[in-house]
């Protein structure tokens, strides 16, 4: 359906309605091989190729970003001095977004970028317990009989034992003392993992997320890249809203 082009840009968040009007004077907005100056121009977002500064402009209400977080990178929006995982990210909508939850600046592996407030709350809210799932590798030889002590929550310092946590153990390396674990919580207390792993002995010494509630990091995607995600992975992540 068609639309005047002052206001698809607005609603696409990328500025109030005067701000819109502006970037069109500044030729800085195109509308597929045209650079329109007035806001009265119709546009079909269905059919009509539409960027800002030669970037597409999505019609969509919130835009949900997965990226694969290297390690060197700090979680949050912007730092004075140390690099941010927003330097990684190529956006018109670059300044509405926002990482959801924290990984350490050392900590590598799935990230949540978006703009949608109430779904960022929904992930993160303890209430919902949404499963976060970490690949670590740790030192020396993790025993079975660690899987119990995590299953029943453990004590790391803070007023209240952690929440129940799944733990699975990969593999042991008795010739080089490390062993490689899959860990699940479902909640997000300050270097939680690191914690949890030295208080039954053994130190994190690498550590990558790679899923958030139904979100999965994707394989083929490299350190310090990022795609968009796919319809059903949005959808399905914003099942959390209906659980309690």
């Amino acid at each position: 359906m068609a639309e005047r082009l002052d206001k698809f840009l607005a609603n696409a968040g990328m500025g109030t309605r005067s701000e819109v009007k502006k970037m069109l004077k500044q030729g800085r907005v195109q509308v597929n091989e045209l650079f329109p100056r007035g806001g009265e121009t119709k546009v079909d977002p269905q059919t009509d190729q539409i960027l800002v500064d030669g970037k597409l402009v999505s019609s969509e209400k919130h835009e949900y970003i997965l990226l694969h977080k290297p390690a060197g990178y700090l979680t949050a929006t912007r730092d004075g001095s140390e690099k941010t995982v927003m330097d990684l990210i190529d956006s018109p909508r670059k300044e509405r977004l926002f990482p959801v939850g924290r990984l350490d600046k050392d900590t590598e592996g799935l990230l949540l970028i978006t703009d949608d407030g109430e779904l960022a709350h929904q992930l993160l809210s303890p209430k919902k317990h949404v499963p976060k799932t970490y690949f670590a590798k740790v030192s020396g030889i993790m025993e079975p009989e660690c899987i119990p002590l995590f299953e029943k929550g453990l004590d790391i310092g803070d007023e209240k034992q952690t929440l129940p946590a799944g733990l699975r153990i990969l593999s042991t390396n008795e010739a080089e003392n490390y062993s490689e674990v899959e860990i699940t919580v479902r909640e997000g207390r300050y270097h939680q993992i690191k914690r949890m792993c030295h208080v039954t002995g053994h130190e994190v010494l690498y550590l990558k997320r790679i899923s958030m509630g139904s979100l999965k990091l994707d394989d083929s995607l490299a350190k310090g890249t990022f795609r968009k995600l796919r319809k059903e992975e949005t959808e399905n992540l914003k099942k959390v809203r209906g659980k309690e």
